[in-house]
């Protein structure tokens, strides 16, 4: 995410940071490089002259700070532009005082509404809320099927009416049984289109008269830069909007929707989708994000998703068995897949602060399943004494993970060598183990 910008602008400043004194010169030619790596990323042009002009009036008009350089300086006031453009503050879904709250989701085709509607669900029903999901995109013969398939998944319930070809008799009827039921927030999946057309605005106009949501979310992906920039200012001017969710922000190296959008439509970013798997949507936090185009990682975000991934207890339990000198085969196993669990790990590497440097950085997540499966095809008095692993067990276990006695040797020895570095921690006075890492 934000690879190709991050690296242009890590580049320009680090010529500016080794600089003493920072002369009008020095900054306009840094602003121009900084104009034209915003360009190629597929910023809006008026977006692009209104910060680079902001970053030169303050950076021209303000003193140095006496911890920093002159350098510093600069990048910190660029790092709080990115953040007032981005939208200074998380914006949260606004609830109705009284439910259902109603959010209806808008987009075209292919820009992952119907996930994304899912996604939401979840996140919702996480916090202990009773979402009930519609599916009102009656023009896309698998949009019921695939929001039902979404539904069994998440266990959210789905409503749908397949022989309807009204979106607002299938938002009444809906409504009602939210009302009925108690189902305190309801997110409508409505149709989309190839592009904008009068008889999709029309239908939208429709449904959101009569539903009169407490939120509308444009739902637009990521890549395709300008294009969605431009689709979200008319879906606003159109039938209006409350706020944004960005998909494929995953794959987006270049970050030009990201830096446009709310510039253009003045309606924040409320979410993010970070992958195709259900856990993969995020709310939106300009600061983080500002961190991460500029190279700063976003540590913040990594504790929160190892948070959720590692329980206390579960965390207590591997810092004794760390003390008692029995850290065993099954723990790695198990921390391993909890770290898996956290998301794909090159976007885990990219949230530590200078990860980005590090050059032809090559991550294989096929290394971490085949770890698991040599270790699956253990017994379990060989998962917890790794000294009786001679020949003949090793080359057992390497046919029965489909891996060859080289890779068994080469986990073993890893193992081996993690035991002596948590050795370390036996003698160390209140040792304890973080909440939110495993070793």
């Amino acid at each position: 995410m934000f690879e190709s910008i991050s690296e242009k602008l890590e580049a320009i400043f680090k010529k500016l940071k080794g600089k003493g004194l920072v002369r009008e010169e020095d900054l306009d030619a840094a602003l121009k490089e900084v104009r034209l790596a915003l360009l190629e990323a597929d910023v809006n042009f008026k977006v692009v002259k209104d910060l680079t002009q902001k970053i030169r009036e303050k950076a021209l008009g303000k003193e140095v700070l006496d911890s920093l350089t002159p350098g510093q300086q600069v990048v910190k006031i660029v790092h709080e532009e990115l953040c007032d453009l981005l939208g200074s503050s998380t914006e949260r879904i606004v609830l109705s005082p009284n439910p259902p709250t109603i959010i209806m989701m808008v987009g075209l085709h292919g820009s992952g509404k119907t996930t994304t509607s899912a996604k939401l669900a979840r996140l919702f029903k996480k916090e202990g809320r009773r979402p009930l999901l519609v599916a009102c995109d009656l023009q896309r013969p698998a949009a019921i099927d695939q929001l039902m398939a979404l539904g069994r998944q998440i266990d959210v319930p789905v409503y749908s009416a397949r022989d309807v070809k009204d979106p607002v008799f299938v938002s009444s009827e809906a409504l009602k049984k939210a009302k009925t039921e108690a189902y305190d927030i309801m997110i409508v999946d409505t149709a989309g289109r190839l592009h904008i057309d009068e008889s999709l605005m029309a239908e939208l106009k429709s449904v959101k008269n009569f539903l009169a949501p407490r939120e509308t979310l444009f739902v637009a992906d990521a890549m395709t830069g300008q294009d969605a920039v431009n689709i979200a200012k008319q879906f606003n001017e159109q039938i209006g909007i409350d706020g944004i969710v960005l998909t494929k922000m995953d794959g987006d190296a270049r970050g030009g929707a990201a830096l446009s959008v709310r510039a253009v439509t003045q309606r924040p970013i409320k979410f993010i989708g970070l992958g195709e798997k259900i856990d993969m949507l995020e709310p939106f936090h300009p600061d983080r994000i500002a961190s991460r185009i500029l190279g700063m990682g976003d540590v913040l975000t990594l504790i929160e998703q190892a948070q959720r991934s590692f329980d206390q207890k579960e965390a207590e339990t591997l810092q004794k068995r760390i003390l008692d000198d029995s850290f065993t085969f099954d723990d790695l196993r198990e921390q391993l897949s909890k770290i898996r669990s956290m998301g794909p790990l090159e976007s885990i590497l990219g949230m530590i602060p200078g990860m980005n440097k590090v050059k032809n950085l090559q991550v294989d997540e096929k290394d971490f399943a085949r770890i698991e499966a040599i270790i699956s095809s253990m017994t379990r008095k060989e998962r917890t004494n790794h000294n009786i692993l001679n020949g003949s067990r090793r080359k057992r276990i390497a046919i029965g993970s489909g891996t060859t006695v080289a890779d068994v040797n080469r986990v073993i020895k890893q193992y081996v060598e993690l035991k002596k570095m948590l050795k370390m921690f036996k003698g160390k006075k209140n040792f304890k183990l973080p909440r939110f890492m495993s070793f």
